[in-house]
């Protein structure tokens, strides 16, 4: 198989390759010499390129001893890793931590996120995302601590990493009471503490700009080292991954749009004081 551009898919089978390996007890340049393959061969099967056959990989399995039933699972995800685009149907609800998201948000270089009527996800307090799940029906309050524990490590693993992020904020977001008053002024000052890092900076989109490039809805964009741009979009039961071209041209122009017309980071602080008083 030729060598391809990278896709989410294709990425997330390379993860699986890499964890093939480690369970295995192996290097990738231990694996490659076992498999007989040059190292830079494995390198961009690890990184969502591609460039083996459908044989190569089943001896690559073998070689790191993989269980069938995760071997049956790799080689599905490796007959469409070079489809553009990802629809996750998640059943009566999300996961606490979506692994597709997890395997990108480790490896990217920034992060732009647009939340329209809440706070973003990775800004949110424990007790607000508590909040959040006790007024979804889809989210049983059983979860609350797996869920919260999930974020945390999410929230965590970027801050660790000093991704750099940037949060474009719906002013509705602001007013949207979740939780006690208490809770929403405790939300609001932890927002304006962590706009303190240096690597996030978040800018509110104020409601009288009225129309604005971000009605279709929220969504994360990825950007990376060396691999294209990503584009999550979160919903209810599914996730929505996109990577064709298309798509990112698209959707940079809202971001564009959105830097334009939100508040500077100054008056967005300001904004957010005026709330809090």
């Amino acid at each position: 198989m030729p060598k391809r551009d990278s896709t989410v898919r294709g990425r997330e089978f390379g993860a699986g390759i890499r964890a093939a390996i480690d369970k295995a007890g192996l290097t990738g340049r231990g694996a490659s010499q076992l498999a007989g393959w040059d190292p830079a061969k494995l390198s961009d099967l690890m990184n969502g390129k591609g460039g083996i056959s459908e044989h190569d990989l089943i001896r690559l399995l073998g070689v790191c001893r993989t269980p069938l039933e995760e071997s049956d699972h790799l080689l599905t995800m490796f007959r469409e890793a070079d489809r553009s685009g990802w629809l996750q149907v998640h059943g009566e609800r999300s996961p606490g931590w979506p692994r597709t998201l997890g395997e990108n948000e480790k490896v990217a270089t920034e992060l732009l996120c647009w939340s329209m009527h809440l706070i973003p996800g990775l800004l949110q307090l424990p007790d607000y995302l508590r909040a959040l799940i006790e007024g979804n029906p889809n989210s049983p309050a059983k979860e609350a601590d797996e869920r919260v524990a999930a974020r945390t490590a999410r929230q965590q693993q970027l801050i660790n990493r000093r991704c750099v992020m940037t949060f474009f904020i719906h002013e509705q977001a602001l007013h949207l009471p979740v939780g006690s008053s208490e809770l929403m002024s405790d939300q609001l000052h932890h927002l304006m503490t962590m706009g303190l890092r240096p690597y996030i900076t978040y800018r509110i989109v104020p409601t009288s700009l009225g129309a604005h490039a971000g009605t279709a809805g929220s969504f994360t964009f990825l950007k990376f080292d060396k691999l294209e741009s990503v584009v999550f979009i979160d919903a209810e039961n599914h996730g929505v991954y996109l990577d064709d071209k298309a798509s990112i041209e698209a959707y940079s122009r809202i971001l564009k749009s959105l830097d334009q017309t939100a508040l500077s980071v100054e008056e967005s602080q300001e904004l957010i004081a005026s709330i809090i008083s």
